[in-house]
């Protein structure tokens, strides 16, 4: 499992918990949150990739690339087949990591560290003021991502906006029953609930992939689409839809009376 420590700029009592080595911290932060949340206060779920930064700008091209070499020298392929398979696992899955796990008897945390395994910040662009409105927004926040966690920690740390965070949900605890259990997994979603603690009502998932909202909303949280035309297989999305109670093309567009407007 990626456990890598990226150092932190924020106050450990704010940051996100970091995991042992099978990644329990992360889990208990989740399990025992730190003070109950109120009856009407919203806990954010957010995605991180083309939702609190634009990764297709420069960082998806790196990992793509990395990607794509990985997967020719472990299934000794060329990289036609490679880049077939990793879309393939990728519709199927929700992770190319799960499809190579699944079949090839290759460890998903061995890809996933190989593939993100590069330096962040030359490659980041987000919106401007990013931490201040994070910290405008009212309410609990934590990250719920496909990527590593090690990655996941890097990106908040080079955009400054770790200590808005109590903690990660990341693809290194997605695991049920021994099997990796991405977005947009259903029986993920319960589970994180259940560690949470908290009344599906009170839980806004924000995230660019329209499937991933689909499956929060059949658990019963409130969703946001976190609209960005570098995130494929949502071209076909045209206003509003059962599943999306919000668009936004920012985070910013959150302050604008936006989180009363996914609130009960």
């Amino acid at each position: 499992m990626v456990h890598s420590r990226i150092p932190q700029r924020a106050p450990a009592a704010r940051g996100p918990a970091a995991p042992d080595k099978r990644g329990n911290r992360a889990r208990r932060s989740l399990r025992r949150p730190a003070g109950r949340p109120g009856p009407h206060e919203t806990v954010w779920l957010f995605d991180l990739d083309n939702t609190l930064h634009d990764s297709s700008h420069r960082i998806f091209k790196a990992i793509d690339g990395a990607m794509s070499d990985a997967m020719m020298r472990l299934l000794n392929v060329d990289r036609e087949r490679a880049d077939a398979l990793r879309l393939e696992y990728w519709r199927r899955y929700g992770a190319t990591a799960i499809g190579l796990e699944r079949h090839h008897g290759i460890a998903a945390s061995d890809f996933l560290q190989a593939c993100h395994d590069f330096d962040v910040t030359p490659l980041l662009r987000a919106e401007r003021g990013l931490a201040g409105m994070l910290a405008r927004l009212p309410g609990r926040k934590i990250v719920l991502t496909n990527a590593p966690y090690s990655y996941a920690c890097k990106v908040l740390h080079a955009l400054g906006i770790t200590q808005e965070f109590e903690a990660i949900w990341a693809i290194d605890h997605m695991r049920l029953q021994g099997r990796l259990r991405c977005k947009p997994s259903v029986a993920m979603m319960r589970q994180l609930l259940a560690r949470l603690r908290v009344p599906a009502h009170q839980v806004v998932l924000v995230d660019d992939t329209l499937a991933n909202l689909r499956s929060a909303r059949q658990v019963g949280m409130r969703t946001v689409l976190s609209h960005h035309p570098g995130t494929p297989h949502n071209a076909r999305h045209h206003g509003r839809s059962p599943y999306v109670d919000m668009w936004v093309n920012r985070v910013g567009a959150l302050l604008a009376n936006g989180h009363s407007r996914v609130r009960y």
